[in-house]
């Protein structure tokens, strides 16, 4: 597959999606569940200049540290964390790029996605148009893409990447069902459909020319440094201390026993844990 990708006889988009299902990654688990890299930064312009590189994210850097703002406290955090106990290893995000409620939060307006949200906010099942609290808090909802951008750029502890319906799926950005998902708390804007870059004159347009810069040749001679931050070298060890890259320790492969757990309590409960916090793929 390498050699064949090296070669472009496939495309990028076929490639992450074999490097996934290699890694462990499959769409019937959404702790598990396929995992896209940002790869433009620029949703402001009116048209997009895929020949410029600065409309590219830095895909040599995990996503919490694009923003050269972030790298002084991701760094701070990792280097002043002790755990009294010593069975934390220190890490740079308590939190995770690809988990099952940031999957549940891109695909919100589609099913079965919308129900799995819902009972995520309340363990209730029925889906009702009325105003009731059944979703979360509308300024917390995916409703604008220009906006979650900038959360990420302002925010450390937000290190979501994407999924692959960025690239071929336009339903999603749709409210097709008329979901009622309540209002911005200060603008007092519904939220609907979602919000697109101003280059993307329909969801349609976003997914055409969100995939072609996808396969642009920017991204083409710079994918693989993203790779190695999810599925390589850098993903952990020293290169990934080195690259501002480590999670918290129950994200990765083998970092726990749970055949060791003989507390069904406790195994219970760290299971939840790897399952709702997110999983690293497995080291390619």
């Amino acid at each position: 597959v390498f050699q064949k990708w090296v070669n472009r006889e496939i495309s990028n988009f076929d490639y992450l999606i074999q490097l996934n299902t290699m890694a462990g990654r499959t769409y019937n688990d959404l702790a598990q569940y396929p995992v896209f890299p940002w790869i433009l930064r620029d949703y402001t312009s009116e048209e997009l200049d895929l020949n410029n590189p600065a409309v590219f994210r830095d895909l040599s850097k995990p996503i919490g540290v694009v923003n050269e703002k972030n790298a002084k406290t991701v760094k701070d955090k990792y280097e002043n964390f002790e755990d009294p106990l010593g069975t934390i290893d220190k890490f740079h995000y308590g939190t995770h790029y690809s988990n099952a409620a940031g999957v549940m939060h891109y695909l919100i307006r589609v099913e079965p996605f919308t129900t799995l949200h819902i009972q995520l906010q309340s363990g209730r099942d029925a889906v009702s148009k009325k105003a009731t609290p059944l979703f979360d808090c509308a300024d917390r909802q995916f409703h604008s893409i220009p906006a979650t951008w900038q959360a990420l750029m302002d925010n450390p502890n937000d290190v979501k990447e994407l999924i692959p319906e960025f690239f071929y799926f336009p339903e999603f950005l749709e409210n097709q069902n008329g979901f009622n998902l309540g209002q911005l708390q200060i603008s007092k804007e519904v939220v609907n459909d979602v919000v697109l870059p101003k280059w993307a004159h329909s969801p349609e347009d976003f997914i055409y020319k969100h995939r072609k810069a996808l396969e642009s040749e920017y991204v083409s001679a710079h994918l693989h440094e993203w790779i190695d931050l999810i599925f390589g070298y850098k993903q952990r060890g020293p290169a990934a201390v080195e690259a501002l890259n480590v999670f918290y320790y129950c994200t990765y492969e083998g970092a726990v026993d749970l055949d060791a757990l003989t507390d069904e309590k406790e195994r219970k409960a760290l299971e939840g844990m790897i399952n709702n916090f997110g999983q690293t793929p497995c080291q390619l």
